[in-house]
């Protein structure tokens, strides 16, 4: 299962991110963590000292790599400098699997130990300065749209992206490639007007939003976003010591997390796991197609002087079906 975790900056996205990425940890989940947001927070948030979380490899800077191992065999692509962030797969490329073991987890991702298991940790790598005026965070981005774009993942498996923060994840086709999107809102007007841009955005596309109200200090926050945000709020959390102290690097065990979050990220994966059985791999590989043949016609086949649409495998659906016969 794919989820991601929106809103603007500073409305706790990242630490309620790694804390449901805690939570599927202890209850023995696998799960794969990946950092899309412009500032990389995520593996401080999991634990990780400031050394360790700038050794962690840039899934951006591996982009070659990661293009030559989806390519695999698949005749439509002629080569991997010719795939662009959105290049579907098709007959003969390579998928990627949660639970396995492959060049690109090899390259990119890292064990990261939490209370009760360990999870795989990726990151798009920081926006510096050297990529002002050059680069858009975009291009780091689209390693982790490939990613999503060749992954057949399955029941009781969860790759969980911390994303960019509010209409940013709209710059590509990646905020369609999740079954549930997490948007992280305060009890304030700004943090209700990026839940509903959010929501008129994705509207077209299925996306499955549920609205998560952090930092509520009381009945007035919670019935301000009743009011305003209605059927799509699905929990809510306040002021918690154990995130304080997570802050100031000194986390406690998870076990001792208050019992109202721990509830509420048990929420967070019941409405996961219900979206399951809502899976639809043909629409999900049609929007792959859909983004992926906008973005040849905009810019990609002028910047790789080639018919990006010609990648384009008409018979194939990515799939768990798939998977098991391959």
């Amino acid at each position: 299962m794919k989820i991601a975790f929106v809103g603007k900056g500073g409305s706790g996205k990242t630490t309620l991110s790694s804390l449901f990425i805690r939570h599927l940890a202890a209850v023995g989940a696998p799960v794969v963590a990946v950092d899309a947001d412009i500032n990389q927070h995520l593996g401080a948030a999991l634990g990780l000292g400031e050394a360790e979380a700038a050794e962690l490899p840039a899934m951006g800077e591996r982009l070659p790599l990661i293009k030559d191992y989806l390519r695999g065999s698949n005749p439509r692509i002629a080569s991997a400098e010719t795939m662009i962030k959105t290049t579907p797969p098709g007959e003969g490329s390579r998928l990627l699997q949660v639970r396995e073991d492959n060049p690109v987890y090899d390259a990119c991702a890292r064990s990261v130990e939490l209370d009760g298991g360990a999870v795989r940790l990726m990151v798009t790598g920081p926006f510096t300065d050297a990529d002002l005026g050059v680069a858009c965070y975009h291009s780091k981005t689209g390693a982790v749209e490939l990613f999503l774009n060749h992954l057949v993942d399955g029941r009781d498996e969860y790759v969980v992206v911390d994303m960019t923060a509010g209409s940013d994840s709209f710059a590509s086709g990646m905020f369609t490639r999740f079954d549930i999107t997490f948007l992280v809102a305060e009890p304030t007007r700004k943090g209700v007007s990026v839940y509903r841009q959010y929501k008129e955005y994705a509207r077209d596309y299925g996306v499955a939003l549920k609205v998560v109200g952090n930092k509520v200090q009381g009945q007035d926050d919670l019935d301000f976003l009743r009011a305003e945000i209605g059927d799509d709020l699905l929990v809510t959390v306040g002021h918690s010591d154990w995130v304080r102290a997570m802050e100031k690097g000194r986390p406690p065990r998870f076990g001792q997390l208050a019992e109202t979050d721990r509830d509420a990220l048990r929420a967070l994966q019941s409405a996961v796991d219900t979206m399951y059985g809502r899976r639809d791999w043909v629409r999900y590989t049609r929007q792959m197609v859909h983004f992926h043949l906008k973005n040849a016609s905009t810019w990609g086949n002028a910047r790789t002087g080639t018919d990006l649409a010609a990648q384009v495998d008409p018979g194939f659906v990515l799939g768990e079906g798939f998977m098991a016969t391959a």
